[in-house]
Formats: C-alpha cells, sequence, structure tokens
C-alpha cells in the first residue's frame, strides 16, 4: 500500500527515526537501570496501580448497588437505561473521589417544575454529581442549559441529548419549565466561574436578568443551590487573573488556565423553594431576592478563606466551628447586615411555621443588600438578558 503524497516525507522521517533509535540506544544499558530502578517501580508504582485497581472495585460495586433501577430502566427504554447507568457510574466517582452528598434532597419536588439557581464552582462537578443524584434517587432528570460550543465537540452531542442539555434561550427555559421539568441555571456562568475569588466565595452575576425572567414567565418555584468546597476542587491560578478576566471581558473566550482535581469533600445544600407573587414583582427583585439566599447557603455553609487542605481533612475529621476571624470574612462578602438579618430570621421563621421558604416582599428587597457592584457591572453591560453557563454544561452565555 502506498502512503499518500502529503503524508509520505513524515512517514520517511519516522522510519529513519525509528532506524536511528534501534541502532544506538544501547539495550544492555536500559536493562541495568530497569535493574537499578525496580525496586523503587516495586515500592511505589506498584501500590499506586493497587489502589487504582481497588477504587475500581468499589466504583463497580457502588454501580452493581443499582442494578434493579438500572435493569427498571431499560425496560422503560434503552436510553433511560444508559442514562441511569452513566449517572451510576458518576454517582459513584463523586461518592469516592468527593465523598460527595446532597443535603436537602427532599426539597426536590417528586413532580412537576422547579428551578435551581446556584453558585458556579470552577468547574461544575457538583452539578454532574446533582444529576446523577436525582435521576438514582428521585428517578428524575434535571436538564441544564449548556454552551453552544459544547454541542460542536464531537461525540459530545449524543451525550447532552441524553442528559437534556440544551443551549436555551429565555422563551426555550420556560417552556422546559412550562413541561414540568427540573432546570438548573448559573447566573454567574464563566466570568464567576473563572474569576470568583476562592478565598470569598464571592458571587459575580452582575446585571443579568435571564433567569430572572425565566422565573416570572414559568411562575416555577426557585431552590438556591450551593456546593460546598467547590471552588477548592478546581481552581484557577492567581497570577495573571487580571489578564485573563480583560481577556475574556472582550472577547469572551475563557481561556484562563484551570489546575486541581483535589478531593475536596463536596456537599450540594439545597434550599427550601422560594415562591414569588409572581404579579407584583419585577426581574430585578427576584433577582435580589434569590441572591440573598445563595448568600445565605454560602454563609451558613463554607468555611473561609476557602482552603485545598482544609476540604481534604473535611473528609475525615468533619468541619470545625467558624472562628471569629471568618464571620468578619463572611460579613464582608455579603456587604449588609440587613440582607443577612431577614435571610436568617425572617425567612427561617416563615420556613418553621408551613415547611416552604417565602420569597422576601418587594419592599424588603428594595432596603436588603445595598451591594457594591459598579465595577462587575461596567464589565457585564451586555449580560442583561443572559442566562451564562459555566465550564462545560453549566450554562449558556447568552439566552
Amino acid at each position: 500500500m502506498a502512503w499518500p503524497e502529503w503524508i509520505r516525507p513524515h512517514v520517511e522521517v519516522l522510519l529513519l527515526w525509528i532506524t536511528w533509535a534501534v541502532d544506538h540506544i544501547d539495550l544492555d544499558y536500559l536493562e541495568y537501570l530497569l535493574w537499578l530502578f525496580l525496586p523503587v517501580i516495586i515500592i511505589f508504582v506498584l501500590p499506586i496501580l493497587l489502589v487504582i485497581f481497588i477504587y475500581g472495585c468499589i466504583i463497580f460495586l457502588h454501580i452493581y448497588g443499582l442494578r434493579n433501577r438500572i435493569r427498571e430502566a431499560y425496560h422503560t427504554s434503552y436510553w433511560d437505561g444508559a442514562r441511569v447507568a452513566i449517572a451510576s457510574f458518576w454517582d459513584a466517582i463523586g461518592h469516592v473521589w468527593h465523598g460527595y452528598e446532597v443535603d436537602g434532597i427532599e426539597n426536590v419536588p417528586d413532580t412537576g417544575p422547579a428551578l435551581f439557581i446556584y453558585y458556579h464552582g470552577c468547574l461544575p462537578l457538583d452539578v454532574y454529581y446533582l444529576i446523577s443524584k436525582i435521576t438514582v434517587v428521585k428517578g428524575r432528570s434535571l436538564h441544564c442549559v449548556g454552551d453552544k460550543f459544547i454541542f460542536k465537540i464531537p461525540g459530545w452531542g449524543v451525550l447532552c441529548k441524553l442528559f437534556s442539555v440544551t443551549p436555551g434561550t429565555v422563551e426555550d427555559c420556560t417552556a422546559n419549565l412550562n413541561d414540568g421539568h427540573l432546570l438548573c441555571i448559573a447566573p454567574g456562568g464563566v466570568r464567576e466561574a473563572l474569576f470568583s475569588d476562592p478565598h470569598l466565595y464571592d458571587i459575580m452575576w452582575g446585571k443579568r436578568l435571564g433567569f430572572a425572567r425565566v422565573v416570572l414567565n414559568s411562575k416555577t418555584p426557585v431552590i438556591p443551590m450551593f456546593t460546598e468546597n467547590c471552588r477548592d476542587a478546581f481552581r484557577t491560578p492567581e497570577w495573571g487573573r487580571s489578564f485573563f478576566r480583560w481577556v475574556y471581558e472582550k472577547t469572551k473566550m475563557p481561556l484562563c488556565p484551570i489546575y486541581g482535581g483535589f478531593p475536596v469533600k463536596m456537599i450540594t445544600h439545597l434550599g427550601k423553594p422560594m415562591y414569588f407573587d409572581f404579579e407584583n414583582v419585577t426581574p430585578q427583585q427576584v433577582r435580589k431576592a434569590i441572591k440573598i439566599e445563595v448568600k445565605a447557603l454560602i454563609r451558613e455553609h463554607q468555611r473561609l478563606p476557602g482552603s485545598v487542605v482544609r476540604g481534604i481533612l473535611q473528609r475525615f475529621w468533619g468541619k470545625p466551628a467558624k472562628e471569629h476571624d471568618e464571620m468578619e470574612l463572611l460579613t464582608r462578602t455579603t456587604h449588609s447586615d440587613d440582607a443577612g438579618h431577614f435571610t436568617d430570621e425572617g425567612a427561617r421563621a416563615q420556613i418553621a411555621r408551613n415547611g416552604k421558604r417565602a420569597a422576601p416582599p418587594k419592599a424588603d428587597v428594595d432596603e436588603a443588600e445595598r451591594e457594591n457592584d459598579e465595577i462587575e457591572e461596567m464589565m457585564a453591560e451586555d449580560d442583561d438578558n443572559m442566562i451564562p453557563g459555566g465550564l462545560p454544561i453549566a450554562g449558556s452565555e447568552r439566552i
């Protein structure tokens, strides 16, 4: 078989390199090196492989324990069976690598729509895990808003279709909820994912109102959501962050590098459903009310400043009580004592009465949370109708 003309020179170079390597590499010397480093290989490499095999068995057993649900799903539909099988795999990954848990899964309705609004970590692993948990435990599918570039990646289209990832507009999201589905949106999107401070877990929603319009158009309850240590599993480097932020604001290209994969403890906290007076509230008031609730979850559950080491140790020794300095940091991230006062006392009193979180009245939201967002709003002047999302499936830059 003759090689194509355009590739023939490269093949010839490769063959010449292989010939040179065979002629000049001293096999006896390689054998000596192997003998010399064999103890190191046995001491370090083999135990690592053994641990990998053990964890592989743990993941298999976790999935095997869900075999009845997988079998039932396959009886219903081959696609449902595939969805449950993949969800079981990711549920096992979350259980093994991050000790993943969900606090408040009882707040997810068994039927009917709900909109999850969440703080965006550097990578939305918590969203993958939550989708899997809801699929396995509740038997429901959590739909997501995804960035358009995802669907152009070879092979990803069928996965996005299987898990109901869509590059939706406000109208698409409204229709999705009106059809009775669960939907999750991260208002901070890529900006929050890449540039939120891991020490403060600051919310970066700018002036975006698309998600609030979805709430009003669909008249759907909102479930605020936050995952502990979500910014410590993966991080962006502190050096050059201002430059990458400038590039992103000018081009919308998420070029900031990401590192991590740390096995920190991850617990997703789902708040009580929020209900609004849909006829007498504006999108701005809906945004502020939801932001108060998400900040309340961060204040209540996240130790600040964020720490990778502390997140890993939390898996073994639990979470110690907050210290005085940490409480000062939490106060700085809220910008308002009034907002926290309303959330902690007024709303929680309402929960105690009827088990549901009532959204604050319009006048109370006006007085709550006087935020200092001038810089963020200047850099997000075109975000008014956006429902952004994350990396790689947590939302679309514009809906």
